[in-house]
């Protein structure tokens, strides 16, 4: 009877020690490929690790998320900004030292922020983020980085876009995710967040910065430009324009010129 009791302690004491995250259920996602394009395919396993004592899942959660800047009267905020999520609800029970894998795939928004940008300081970030959720404990999660790359379709136009603004002798200084909707002549985003690449140019006297924004539209690229310029009295400047993903060299400079003389 005493040993009875003795083990029935253990358990409550193991149980308790669980839903306190000692010696609880963990989860690690792998993910096939940590370097993918926008509008990809992302896949992985969720491996979930039995602790010390049998516990039951009641639902795995992955969100795939960004971090966005906010400006309002009281200054500028960061959050996380999730452009999706999924669910696998099937309850089940993992049992202590098991392990439990659990496939997945899911497409990557169209805009998703580009994180593989050369830029001296770069604030655009996407991860996975994978929950556990088990009763009467603390959640386990876990949270992967992914290297995001523009779509191959607008690599050329984007790319092309870059370079003329280098070449006038600009900078590529800057890139971050701001909450809210592009509003261009004709177009709009849809994921509720845009990725702003800014580029600066210091003169003698004051300097001029450009912040870029793209939007890819089936076969044509749009693109939302704000120049701003120190020492200047004129407010901030938009310029919107709409490039074929074939659009040629000359095609491209016509477009940027606009930009480059203000």
């Amino acid at each position: 009877m005493d040993n009875q009791v003795s083990e029935w302690t253990q358990s409550m004491l193991d149980k308790l020690k669980a839903s306190l995250g000692f010696g609880a259920a963990k989860v690690d996602t792998v993910l096939d490929n940590i370097a993918l394009n926008q509008g990809e395919e992302l896949a992985g396993t969720i491996y979930i690790k039995g602790g010390d004592v049998e516990q039951t899942i009641d639902a795995i959660k992955l969100t795939f998320n960004t971090e966005v800047k906010e400006e309002s009267d009281s200054g500028v905020s960061y959050q996380t900004f999730p452009l999706g999520e999924m669910a696998i609800t099937d309850t089940f029970v993992i049992h202590p030292g098991e392990e439990k894998p659990i496939p997945f795939t899911w497409q990557l928004h169209e805009e998703t922020p580009i994180t593989a940008l050369n830029t001296r300081n770069n604030q655009s970030r996407f991860w996975v983020e994978t929950q556990l959720d088990i009763e009467f404990a603390i959640d386990p999660s876990d949270r992967d980085y992914i290297e995001v790359h523009p779509l191959p379709v607008a690599l050329p136009v984007v790319a092309g876009i870059i370079h003329t603004i280098e070449q006038a002798g600009f900078e590529l200084e800057k890139a971050d995710i701001e909450k809210g909707f592009l509003q261009g002549n004709d177009f709009s985003s849809h994921s509720g967040c845009y990725q702003e690449i800014e580029f600066l140019k210091s003169g003698f006297i004051g300097s001029k910065e450009i912040e870029l924004s793209f939007v890819l539209d089936q076969h044509q690229i749009h693109c939302l430009a704000e120049v701003d310029k120190s020492l200047s009295l004129r407010d901030d400047q938009y310029f919107s324009f709409t490039l074929p993903l074939d659009a040629s060299d000359i095609n491209i400079r016509t477009a940027v010129e606009p930009i480059l003389s203000v």
